[in-house]
């Protein structure tokens, strides 16, 4: 009979369970939506019992359209939105607040409360002190629950990012554990000592006990006695750390960047973390066996979303895909520069006064000049985070890995490689988060013997060189970042 690994993704607007055969091609999926929930400007809230019926269902789903029951599957592998927060009653099971969702801004107050401990905390974690993380999260569940505190320090609570509260609903509450891809996220794990860091615990006041084991991302995290008596989880990693490994990304210097609503470009930085001095996150890429592995990582807050606002806010296109029909139509942007900074800038400017701009329009600008500097835009942040990550890995890049929604765009896969200099490789199988932990779990169960194996069966689907001279290149890229200079100096006074 043959086997398949199953990957579990569970993310902030889905939950998706895919089967992976040997050479790691994905044979069936299924998916179910899943709700945030919005009780207040800027929060976001998730309710996380629904997280695991949601994770029940595509499971099962999963066997029916397959037509395999649990005896094929020869290992899971479970990947998750990152820095979600979730604390539960360890008596019931039951989540004490709803899980609070890595966007979510209600935990800001406490972040600039203790701004004064930047330096150290970025030394420990090489983390920015951010709501974004879960330690002001945590702190947020235990200040609003009635005797929240009282309750974690009696070691009744039990803590964990969306991967840890999976792990222990599927072990029928018997396996209290993480990995340390997903714990580098918290801002209380510190990356350099490899555990949970007394002075950082002390300082959010987080009683250890709270705290799941952390475990090598490629281990047995224990049975999976909800679903099956023999099949054990094998495999654990944040999404993005994930998608890095899925994309085959082993050696130092390697990149990845996923085009989705933002973009996220993560660089496999070896067995040195580098702490940066320019705003990138310094980040556990995974652990296998006694071995850990670094990743420099770098946001851009608006990458795909401004494909949607074209179609939504601005009814230039009516579909997503008919942006790269529309921008085809003219051979490049006519000098037009659109800096996308609805919500400030990311990395490596960090302005989150910022506001969007447009340069350079003139009477013969038209549609397809606009839609063509909007995924323009899309590449141009991304070489902004890129360049960063050169400078401080001290790396050179000749390949950038990519996934996500919109490498469907290949006007944008192009432009990115002649702007960048360098390959661009796009996967055969696009679902690189779920992949990543697939290869994860199937290393932890034997399935595969090595990643040399791994590697043979990583295969693309299309490639991309530059094509545009570097002089013309170098030309464009000069005008964007003056753009991005006057978006900066442009300051809305309330």
């Amino acid at each position: 009979m043959e086997k398949y690994i199953l990957a579990i993704d569970q993310g902030t607007t889905s939950t998706r369970a895919f089967l992976f055969n040997h050479e790691g091609t994905l044979c069936y999926s299924a998916v179910r939506a899943v709700k945030c929930l919005y009780p207040k400007p800027g929060w976001v809230e998730q309710d996380a019992l629904q997280l695991w019926v949601s994770v029940i269902d595509v499971v099962n789903e999963l066997l029916v359209v397959s037509h395999q029951t649990m005896d094929s599957i020869a290992a899971i592998g479970v990947t998750n939105q990152r820095e979600t927060t979730i604390i539960w009653d360890k008596k019931t099971g039951r989540p004490i607040y709803n899980a609070i969702v890595w966007q979510s801004r209600q935990s800001l107050p406490y972040c600039q409360k203790i701004a004064k401990y930047r330096d150290l905390i970025h030394s420990k974690t090489g983390l920015l002190i951010n709501p974004y993380f879960s330690a002001s999260k945590v702190r947020y569940i235990l200040d609003k629950v009635a005797n929240g505190q009282k309750r974690a320090e009696a070691g009744e609570l039990m803590f964990g990012t969306v991967d840890t509260w999976l792990i222990y609903n599927m072990t029928k509450r018997k396996v209290h554990a993480t990995d340390p891809s997903n714990a580098s996220r918290t801002m209380f794990y510190n990356i350099f000592d490899m555990n949970w860091d007394e002075e950082l615990l002390k300082l959010f006041n987080i009683p250890k006990s709270l705290l799941p084991e952390v475990k090598p991302s490629s281990a047995d995290y224990g049975v999976a006695s909800f679903f099956s008596k023999n099949v054990h989880i094998f495999g654990v990693a944040g999404d993005q750390q994930a998608a890095l490994f899925g994309q085959a990304c082993f050696q130092s210097g390697d990149l990845k960047n996923t085009y989705g609503t933002g973009c996220f470009a993560l660089m496999n930085t070896g067995k040195e973390a580098i702490l940066s001095k320019n705003g990138l996150l310094t980040t556990v890429a995974w652990q296998i066996g006694d071995d850990v592995f670094y990743a420099l990582e770098g946001s851009v807050f608006v990458g795909g979303a401004v494909v949607q606002w074209l179609r939504e806010s601005m009814n230039l296109i009516s579909t997503s895909d008919e942006s790269e029909r529309v921008a085809r139509k003219v051979d490049d942007s006519q000098g037009v520069y659109i800096v996308p900074a609805f919500v400030g800038l990311g990395t490596p400017y960090w302005d989150n006064e910022a506001r969007g701009a447009v340069f350079g329009i003139t009477r013969g600008t038209t549609k397809s000049h606009f839609v063509r500097a909007s995924l323009e835009a899309i590449a141009y942040q991304s070489k902004d985070v890129i360049e960063v990550m050169k400078k401080e890995a001290h790396a050179d890049v000749s390949a950038l890995r990519v996934d996500g929604g919109a490498t469907k765009n290949k006007l944008l896969l192009q432009f990115q490689s002649d702007i960048l200099r360098c390959e661009i490789r796009l996967p055969q199988c696009l679902e690189t988060t779920a992949l990543g932990v697939a290869y994860m779990a199937g290393l932890g169960s034997g399935y595969w013997k090595n990643m040399s194996e791994i590697e043979k069966y990583h295969c693309l689907q299309a490639t991309f060189l530059p094509k545009m001279e570097e002089k013309l290149a170098i030309k464009k890229y000069a005008g964007w970042k003056q753009a991005v200079k006057a978006t900066m100096a442009f300051k809305i006074k309330e």
